[in-house]
């Protein structure tokens, strides 16, 4: 009897633990598998659907295969053919984001099929694509009926990826900053115009800073992240000086203080506008506090509109 009770609780035991759940290694092993076979099998249906011709290569009489063979895609992009061969076979290798760049080349990928490789992958594209899915049409109407008042959409970089007319001149032509230089924090730190903008500039900026040191600790192995990062500390003391400080804030509404080229000084309040449950892409409103600066966003509205006529 006694022999039989303690086997009856060693079973129950035992289904106890089959019904407890998975230790998180596990879970995310089992995740990195499934990745790892969706991956494989995307590289297998993008290569076997790219005609030689497309990518420079002759047909030639003996082809068995549609598409390209392993070893061409590997040869295209610099990779060992053994190498790549494991990568369409699912194996677990450890593979970088200059070799994911590679076979997108090579593969012709779309932005869309480029981030889909890139995920599959758990990597960062050190590459930001140059059109924003966040940015709709439906969002950049939305910037133009706000109009008078300055609004733009942002990432969580300080990235501007859209703007309306008033905020393009709100602080300097932005239209006259290259694509690439258009980020709130580049500008705030290196820019003359539009740090002569800022009335209070030192407060502005170590704000600034802490609110990207708070943003950044999620993206810390990011390319993007860690490039923009390097750029600012080159570039600017200020900045550096800042940074030193590890100091870091939550976003928040706040009230600033501009002075415009155009119109003079303005008082406007700050709202950030979440586009997603995460904090990432977000709209940036700024609203008259008084109306003295509601009558000049208003005459530098007018002039934006006669400039980009």
């Amino acid at each position: 009897m006694t022999t039989m009770a303690h086997e009856t609780r060693f079973r129950e035991a035992a289904g106890e633990a089959e019904r407890e759940p998975r230790p998180a290694r596990s879970r995310e092993a089992v995740a990195s598998a499934v990745r790892r076979h969706e991956l494989a099998a995307f590289l297998r249906h993008r290569r076997e659907h790219i005609a030689p011709e497309r990518v420079g290569l002759p047909r030639g009489p003996r082809r068995r295969t549609p598409g390209l063979r392993r070893e061409e895609v590997a040869h295209l992009s610099a990779v060992g053919v053994t190498w790549y061969t494991w990568l369409e076979q699912a194996r677990d290798i450890q593979v970088s984001v200059q070799v994911l760049d590679a076979l997108a080349r090579t593969l012709l990928l779309d932005p869309g099929e480029r981030a889909h490789l890139f995920q599959l992958a758990g990597a960062p594209d050190p590459a930001p694509p140059t059109v924003c899915p966040s940015v709709t049409p439906a969002l950049r109407a939305v910037l133009e009926q706000i109009e008078p008042f300055p609004a733009c959409l942002q990432n969580s970089r300080y990235d501007i990826l859209a703007y309306n007319r008033t905020y393009g001149l709100l602080l300097c032509d932005l239209d006259a900053v290259a694509a690439e230089d258009r980020n709130c924090m580049v500008l705030s730190y290196t820019h003359e115009e539009w740090r002569s903008s800022i009335v209070h500039l030192e407060d502005a900026t170590r704000h600034m800073a802490a609110r990207f040191r708070a943003a950044m600790a999620g993206h810390l192995a990011d390319p993007t992240w860690k490039t923009l990062l390097k750029r600012l500390r080159d570039q600017s003391p200020d900045f550096r000086r800042a940074w030193d400080r590890h100091e870091v804030v939550a976003p928040a509404s706040k009230r600033k203080e501009f002075r415009n080229a155009h119109v003079g000084r303005l008082t406007v309040d700050h709202t950030d506008l979440w586009l997603s449950p995460e904090v990432g892409p977000r709209m940036v409103t700024y609203v008259p506090a008084d109306e003295e600066s509601r009558e000049r966003l208003e005459k530098l509205h007018a002039i934006a509109l006669e400039m980009r006529a």
